[in-house]
């Protein structure tokens, strides 16, 4: 993993740099890989279907509207995206079980904390586009994320 820091002083010209939204609440804090993508409003569903499959080492962006009235993710999802090998998980939304997260070895960085758990009503897309913070995230493109924030590239970047 290559600092964020590092790959902005090398390659800014072909990134987008997320805007300082996010907060970490995972034990790890470092993450990078190919996106795939989740749009879902106050209901998780398909972020728990996502995080079921396998993840490969992708990072899992979850576009929810930044609401602040629920939970997408928790402690339970959190264990299901170290289960099945997910990188990272960015949440445009709240997360719960704050302490747990933080004990857990997943990346996960999320605008907030929520003790409401989301609908299920599987209402949602899976691997679209999606816009937030000021930066489109399309699915396979790649994302790097440490503690200086959050980049996007339309490819796997080296040093």
């Amino acid at each position: 993993m290559y600092p964020v820091t590092d790959l902005c002083d090398e390659f800014s010209d072909k990134l987008q740099i997320l805007e300082p939204l996010f907060t970490d609440f995972g034990g790890r804090l470092e993450f990078a890989g190919p996106i795939s993508t989740v749009k879902c409003f106050e209901d998780n569903s398909l972020v728990r279907l996502a995080l079921e499959e396998p993840g490969g080492g992708r990072v899992l962006v979850v576009d929810g509207g930044g609401s602040d009235r629920c939970a997408l993710m928790g402690d339970n999802l959190a264990q299901l995206a170290i289960d099945n090998e997910w990188a990272g998980v960015l949440v445009y939304g709240c997360v719960r079980d704050a302490a747990e997260l933080s004990q857990m070895d997943m990346a996960i960085k999320a605008i907030n904390t929520h003790p409401l758990k989301s609908n299920k009503k599987n209402i949602g897309e899976r691997d679209v586009p999606v816009r937030f913070g000021g930066v489109t995230f399309m699915p396979e493109d790649w994302l790097y994320a440490d503690l200086d924030g959050v980049v996007v590239s339309a490819s796997e970047l080296a040093l």
